[in-house]
């Protein structure tokens, strides 16, 4: 089955991107990014997403490709593909694009989004931010947001309780 077109239109490339952020901040939008796994979409990325573009005009969602993953979060992940992530990323509402970027560190992203607002979730403060990432940020002028953490909600401890489940 073939992906509906406008889900499709969601998810861009990095060429795409930079010329996208250009045209968009040239007609006043605030741009706001975030970025991450999202291996298994559950409710507390749904509402992480709409918080994050709460703060802005559009949301743009850098997503590690599937190498990276596996660096991040180790063996057995992701549980789904680079281009399922996507696709189930696009089709959330608050998301307005979606781009997939091969390293462990969203700073290539980053300065091809070029935000007004970078989000993150409550694990992290400014001061965790990468350093590399957060040189990008200063450069660009970017605002860092930090979006307070939602207990219980985490694809890691899920995957343990379907682990459970099956013992």
């Amino acid at each position: 089955m073939r992906r509906p077109s406008n889900l499709k239109n969601k998810i861009i490339s990095f060429a795409q991107l930079t010329a996208e952020s250009q045209r968009l901040q040239s007609e006043g939008k605030r741009i706001v990014a975030t970025n991450g796994c999202f291996d298994i979409l559950h409710v507390g990325h749904v509402r992480y997403l709409a918080a994050a573009k709460a703060q802005g005009d559009v949301l743009v969602v850098g997503l590690n490709g599937d190498k990276s993953v596996r660096q991040l979060k180790g063996a057995g992940r992701p549980v789904n593909r680079e281009q399922d992530r996507a696709e189930v990323l696009a089709a959330v509402e608050s998301v307005d694009y979606v781009v997939i970027f091969p390293e462990t560190r969203a700073t290539k992203f980053l300065a091809a989004a070029r935000p007004d607002v970078y989000v993150k979730g409550g694990d992290y403060t400014a001061e965790t931010l990468d350093a590399a990432e957060r040189e990008v940020l200063e450069k660009t002028g970017s605002k860092i947001e930090i979006i307070p953490f939602e207990p219980g909600y985490s694809t890691s401890e899920l995957l343990e309780r379907i682990k459970a489940c099956g013992s």
